[in-house]
């Protein structure tokens, strides 16, 4: 039988603490309408003390498991996006598989920043299709405000915690119906967030945290993420009508809009997460995905187009029918 990768359930997780503009705006030169009227955020999630990368992304694994009434023992595979991990090694993706009490499958990590959990699907519709695999276990999970400057304007307003999940399947039935994912580090000094554990004397001094030119980023998200729309209709000999919802990394609502526009999509068709989440990196898309269907907005054999780009620079996309 011709193979096919389908996702078969969905988990999300975001932590407790909600920090507002406002709070924000004690601490930095900034104000909530300032924030909202250029990047479309109005809160995000902190992650508690205690928690880790792998501890989130054990609460969102365990519901796309539950959704899926899948085994645990069944999975084959397990791939952790995340830029953030609890350790340097081993893997997050091993920790989280320890959590589980899964013991024969295989665990690994993707660093791919916000584009995260897009390579990952795109690795695990390969595994599914040759064999490999039969079902994989995906997870974003990022603690994005432990590597941000709270007294940097320009980032610490972006980003937020939490963990989105999917459990895929083999299928008989048309599931994911490609993926493409680019990456050009030609810009990898325009978004990066550097390790001070192997400094050279010539950063030795700069400190752990994102650093980002945030006008030219917009630009090159902007026009990247257009070409990866033709790209993927393309490939799928469709139209933009054909697209029933569009799932985008969640950076800006200006790139979202604009993405939107690009596919003539109402904003409607747009499942965005932004204005209470922020930006969660790798988590962003699954996270979107995850309430989308958990609300029933997003319904069983509609067409899907997951997006995101990140630090690298690194693109992707997703085509799937739910």
């Amino acid at each position: 039988m011709t193979r096919y990768s389908r996702i078969i359930g969905t988990g999300g997780y975001l932590p407790e603490e909600i920090r507002t503009n406002e709070q924000i705006s004690q601490t930095v030169d900034t104000s909530d309408s300032w924030i909202f009227e250029r990047t479309g955020i109005k809160s995000r999630r902190i992650a508690g003390p205690n928690e880790t990368a792998s501890s989130m992304a054990e609460i969102a694994a365990r519901q796309a498991i539950e959704a899926a009434a899948c085994d645990p023992e069944d999975i084959d595979l397990i791939i952790v996006a995340t830029g953030t991990p609890d350790r340097v090694y081993p893997s997050t993706g091993c920790l989280l598989q320890q959590r589980l009490g899964i013991k024969n499958c295989v665990a690994f990590d993707v660093q791919a920043a916000c584009s995260g959990s897009i390579f990952a699907l795109s690795i695990a519709d390969q595994y599914i299709k040759s064999g490999a695999a039969k079902k994989i276990l995906i997870v974003g999970t990022e603690i994005c405000s432990r590597i941000v400057d709270w007294t940097d304007r320009s980032t610490c307003i972006l980003f937020g915690d939490g963990a989105g999940a999917v459990l895929l399947g083999v299928s008989e039935e048309t599931g994911i119906l490609s993926t493409h994912i680019h990456s050009d580090g030609e810009y990898e000094d325009m978004l990066y967030c550097p390790n001070p554990q192997v400094a050279t004397e010539a950063n030795k001094d700069e400190a752990s945290y994102i650093s980002m030119r945030g006008n030219e980023v917009f630009k090159v998200a902007v026009n990247t993420l257009g070409r990866i729309v033709d790209e993927t209709l393309e490939a799928n000999n469709l139209e933009k009508s054909d697209i029933d919802w569009l799932v985008p990394h969640q950076a800006n609502i200006r790139i979202i809009v604009a993405t939107a526009k690009k596919l003539k999509m109402s904003m409607d068709q747009v499942v965005v997460t932004l204005e209470t989440q922020g930006n969660t990196s790798s988590a962003s898309v699954l996270l979107a995905f995850n309430e989308a269907v958990r609300d029933c907005r997003i319904q069983r054999g509609q067409v899907v187009l997951l997006e995101a780009f990140g630090a690298g620079f690194t693109w992707g996309s997703a085509l799937i029918k739910y």
